[in-house]
This record gives structure tokens, C-alpha cells and sequence, in this order.
């Protein structure tokens, strides 16, 4: 198996049909009536930041802010909320891929990590400045959960690009 520089495996170009099928499903997932507690992840951010990592030009700040009106919109919040804080989690998503990508996935685990709390912090501040309370502390375990989540992410959402391991001398890659 030959690797590159940040020792990762070559994989092959995503199927643009199984990129948007996946926020997409993210975004039906967070739509499952079963109660929103706030320790529970949010998979659309976790999709957003990692398509905004591994596929900065296909999923962007736009894709982002328009999946958040969504979430907006099926919350019955404060239109621009999540828009708001997708629209952020899809920038520095962009801004850090290229570094992202030379780590394994654990320490990117670590570093995606900051990206969640701020996510969930724009919704707090931005909740409690339309006149919403405070939900209390037990939401900060969201982000940690989030970026627990991210090494399984990783695996699931990459298994599509992934090339079988047969060598052949014909074609070394």
C-alpha cells in the first residue's frame, strides 16, 4: 500500500451522490423526534466539518448556511441560529484542512474538537440574545461527543474512497 506524505492512504474521488447523501441523512437523523438532550451530537455538524475538510471546494460555506436554515426551520428557533453556527463550524473547517489532513485521526479528533464548542457556543450566545435561557452546563459534553464521534466519521464516510489493497506490478498505485 503505497502512502503519501501524511501517511494516508491514496483514496479514490468521492461520489458526489454519496457526499450529499450523507449531509443529508445527517440532516434527517437530527430531524428524529426522540427528544434533544444536550449532551446528544449534532451529525450534521460532525458531516459539515468533515466534508468541509476532505471536500473544501464541493461543501462550503453555502451548503452550511443553507443545511442550518433547515435546522432552523425544523427547530422552530431563531431563523439564522444554526445558519449561523454552521456557517462558522464550514469556514474554519475550510481554513484548517490542509493541516487537518497531515495528522492522524485521533490528534484530528483533538483539533476539531475547538470547532464544536464554538459551534455550540454561537447557539448558546445567539439563543439566550433572542431571549432564550441559559440550558446549562451539561452542553458542553455535545462538542466532546462530537469529536469522539469523528475517528468512526472518518472510517464510515471515507470506506467508499477507499482502494483495495491488491499490488500489481502493472499499476503501482
Amino acid at each position: 500500500m503505497i502512502k503519501r506524505p501524511g501517511q494516508q492512504q491514496l483514496l479514490l474521488p468521492v461520489s458526489p451522490v454519496f457526499m450529499w447523501g450523507s449531509l443529508v441523512v445527517a440532516l434527517l437523523i437530527n430531524m428524529v423526534p426522540i427528544g434533544r438532550a444536550a449532551w446528544m451530537p449534532d451529525l450534521l455538524a460532525l458531516a459539515i466539518v468533515f466534508w468541509g475538510v476532505h471536500q473544501p471546494m464541493r461543501v462550503g460555506i453555502g451548503a452550511a448556511f443553507v443545511f442550518g436554515l433547515l435546522m432552523d426551520v425544523h427547530q422552530a428557533s431563531m431563523l439564522g441560529q444554526h445558519a449561523l453556527s454552521y456557517t462558522t463550524l464550514g469556514f474554519f473547517a475550510i481554513t484548517i484542512h490542509r493541516r487537518l489532513l497531515w495528522y492522524p485521526v485521533l490528534s484530528q479528533a483533538l483539533q476539531v474538537l475547538p470547532l464544536f464548542a464554538l459551534s455550540q457556543l454561537i447557539e448558546i450566545v445567539t439563543r439566550i440574545i433572542g431571549g432564550g435561557g441559559f440550558p446549562g452546563w451539561s452542553v458542553l459534553i455535545s462538542p466532546a461527543v462530537e469529536a469522539a464521534l469523528w475517528p468512526l466519521a472518518t472510517f464510515v464516510l471515507l470506506a467508499p474512497q477507499r482502494r483495495t489493497p491488491e499490488p500489481d506490478e502493472n499499476r503501482p498505485l
